[in-house]
């Protein structure tokens, strides 16, 4: 069997590796915060990690408000105004977690998840991860179940689906997103970045959506990211079957391909420029007010969110 699943037991929480023994290929799954921690495959003899990770699960723990690495982004995706919001003519504040004035990345960052199932196959592994959140933030009293398919397949592919289930007897507000950094080797500098979109979100000075969009054409036919800074969510083209971006530089070429339900792209290049955070959203900044994207998910209804990521040698 060309494909296998290793469980590391020897910290706090488990790893889950899944890997191609053919190409060798490997994604790293951690069941704390259950996201991919590296995504590797080698390149001039040696395994090249393209995800910008934490060296352990003590490590993720202790730094993952710290640029919130890879994390899944749930109820709401990046800033929320002042954490308030308004749902069925009610109040509420999110108590967790504050970048200034503004809540941040969600609630369920730090969330641990149980190991489901794992299944090998030919072509490829895979591992599902859940997680119940039991409404523990006043901010958000609505409980909802999340659960992960994290699949490799032949051909260098990872792919992930978030699976929500509404527990409640009412509708409850919802975004989705993950917020993976990349590095393929070098400096930001020197990537082309390429994805379908010509709309950019308008912000205002805290970075949350004015609610106008602004022309940019810079990166569908794809630029060199010298010189360029982001910060920024762009919609992608809602024309195009299944919207793309690619990430790629003299030697590796990165595939991001999400399906309908994340049509927005949030890219971030930290002050260093060693790494670029390229986030699939299902919805803009600050949905909860401005209702960009703002899904309102029925009662006992399951949701599915997904994307794929794809290496390629060149």
């Amino acid at each position: 069997m060309p494909f296998e699943i290793q469980v590391d037991a020897s910290q706090e929480y488990p790893i889950i590796l899944l890997k191609d023994t053919l190409t060798n290929c490997q994604a790293s799954i951690y069941s704390f915060g259950g996201f991919l921690n590296a995504f590797s495959l080698p390149l001039n003899g040696i395994n090249k990690n393209i995800i910008e990770g934490f060296e352990s699960v003590t490590d993720a723990k202790l730094q993952i408000t710290n640029g919130f690495k890879s994390a899944k982004l749930a109820p709401f995706v990046c800033r929320l105004w002042e954490g308030k919001y308004s749902f069925n003519n009610q109040s509420y504040q999110i108590e967790k977690f504050y970048m200034g004035n503004h809540a941040i990345h969600g609630i369920v960052y730090d969330a641990v998840y149980a190991i489901k199932s794992t299944e090998t196959s030919a072509d490829n592994a895979s591992v599902v991860l859940a997680y119940n959140y039991t409404g523990t933030d006043q901010g958000y009293p609505f409980p909802f179940t999340l659960t992960l398919e994290w699949k490799l397949t032949t051909g260098n592919k990872l792919s992930v689906t978030t699976t929500v289930t509404n527990t409640n007897d009412c509708s409850i507000p919802f975004s989705d997103g993950w917020h993976p950094y990349f590095n393929l080797g070098n400096s930001v500098d020197n990537y082309r970045l390429q994805f379908d979109s010509n709309q950019q979100l308008e912000f205002n000075q805290d970075l949350l959506p004015t609610g106008q969009f602004i022309t940019d054409n810079r990166f569908t036919e794809g630029t060199l990211l010298k010189g360029i800074n982001l910060d920024n969510c762009f919609e992608l083209n809602k024309t195009i079957h299944q919207p793309q971006c690619t990430l790629s530089n003299e030697s590796l070429q990165l595939r991001i391909e999400p399906d309908a339900r994340y049509p927005y792209l949030q890219i971030y290049i930290p002050d260093n420029r060693q790494s670029i955070a390229i986030e699939n959203l299902s919805a803009a900044p600050d949905a909860f007010n401005n209702k960009i994207g703002l899904l309102e998910l029925e009662p006992y209804q399951h949701y599915c969110f997904s994307t794929c990521y794809t290496i390629t040698l060149l």
